[in-house]
């Protein structure tokens, strides 16, 4: 791979926020460069310049096609990962562009970056160099033809699966992501002490359990209350059942964690309230999970109704994984009645158990997004769709 000139690299930094259609339009205002492909890596830097900021602000490192970089991982959700292990080698059997493997190598003696496309694993190895991730070997191969050759035993192998079929459709089923991770458990438990899987958080956690067999955590990790991975450790010995972590990682560093097991979730019984002073709604981790009896065990919450997932105390909670809101009343899905609570005509609607669509009750009701109302439309435990007028109790670190 060839890296860069200064010239060029000027280019892309000087250009860096510009839009990148219009810079292709200009091409023949710099008949010595490559515009095509500095505007890719221009437009590759946009679209990461929130999740991968290490790799943006280094002006000497590459970005590969654009698919790549969607479905790496943030740096902020890899960081968390890699502080659950340490060891002598992990095995990444499914490279990419190598933000995990950057972040494994701060906790690992050895990494070995395993990728099939020969101009990615170029990409990822120059960068690597760069960021001086020096013990990281990043090789061309697939994960099969690594596996049968590879004659050690690691202490982890990560895999975090292509999600995209043959005509670049999104899957989410383990049987159709690439590698086969079902087909290859065995052997894979064969090589390493333990297997780290990342999915998409669109597959069904207790299918996933069910499929891989010996799963002894589940992480479920958002990030600024955004769902973006789900992580399954497998190992060959199982307990009787998986332990469920729940992680919202915010703006500030900081973290919100919950834990449970499934028949501790099943055992739950919560109990259920008219909403009182103050509404709770869970982060998107704990949604996903489904944790929706104990979050309101662990809280000392009730539920506004069994399928709502929404939650109330009259006293205040401020630890509480999620946003809290202060209510400001109850009322019926009446748009006469909603316009008198709403002079402004604004609100933030959501809906929880209930008949209509978002889109619907705008409009319905005419009322435009934005402002400092929030409109929960739910349920209650007397089964009555009902609006719950609130604004924020405590702003939300996003």
């Amino acid at each position: 791979m060839k890296p860069y000139t200064q010239q060029e690299q000027a280019f892309i930094q000087q250009h860096q926020h510009r839009s990148p259609a219009e810079l292709m339009l200009q091409a023949s205002r710099y008949p010595n460069l490559p515009v095509a492909d500095l505007v890719k890596q221009i437009q590759a830097r946009q679209k990461a310049a929130d999740k991968l900021p290490t790799w943006v602000t280094n002006t000497d490192v590459v970005f590969p096609v654009a698919v790549s970089v969607e479905q790496s991982s943030s740096e902020a959700a890899a960081a968390f990962k890699a502080s659950f292990f340490s060891g002598k080698l992990l095995i990444d059997l499914t490279g990419g562009f190598g933000v995990d493997s950057f972040y494994f190598a701060r906790q690992f003696e050895r990494v070995v970056h395993i990728e099939q496309n020969s101009e990615l694993s170029e990409v990822a190895a120059h960068n690597f160099r760069l960021l001086g991730a020096d013990n990281v070997e990043a090789l061309n191969s697939t994960a099969e033809d690594f596996l049968q050759t590879f004659e050690g035993k690691a202490d982890v192998l990560y895999l975090d699966p292509a999600r995209r079929g043959e005509r670049a459709e999104k899957v989410h089923l383990l049987q159709d992501c690439e590698p086969d991770v079902l087909r290859l458990l065995p052997l894979l438990l064969q090589k390493a002490n333990a297997v780290l899987l990342k999915t998409s958080p669109m597959l069904d956690i207790d299918l996933a359990v069910e499929q891989l067999g010996t799963v002894t955590k589940v992480w479920v990790v958002a990030l600024q209350n955004e769902c973006k991975e789900v992580l399954y450790l497998i190992e060959p010995s199982a307990g009787i059942e998986p332990e469920l972590h729940t992680v919202n990682i915010l703006s500030n560093g900081t973290s919100q964690k919950l834990s449970f097991t499934k028949s501790q979730e099943d055992q739950a019984k919560a109990g259920f309230a008219d909403p009182q002073r103050y509404l709770y709604e869970p982060n998107s981790a704990i949604l996903k999970s489904g944790a929706y009896r104990s979050v309101a065990i662990q809280y000392g919450l009730q539920k506004l109704h069994p399928n709502s997932h929404l939650y109330t105390s009259a006293v205040l909670l401020p630890d509480f994984p999620g946003r809290i809101f202060e209510c400001q009343g109850v009322g019926r899905y009446n748009k006469k009645e909603l316009l008198a609570r709403l002079p402004s005509r604004k609100a933030n609607i959501t809906v929880r158990n209930f008949p209509e669509s978002v889109a619907d009750i705008r409009k319905k009701t005419c009322i435009k997004e934005g402002g400092t109302d929030y409109l929960f439309f739910t349920t209650d435990m007397h089964q009555k769709p009902i609006v719950v007028y609130c604004r924020k109790a405590i702003p939300t670190v996003a």
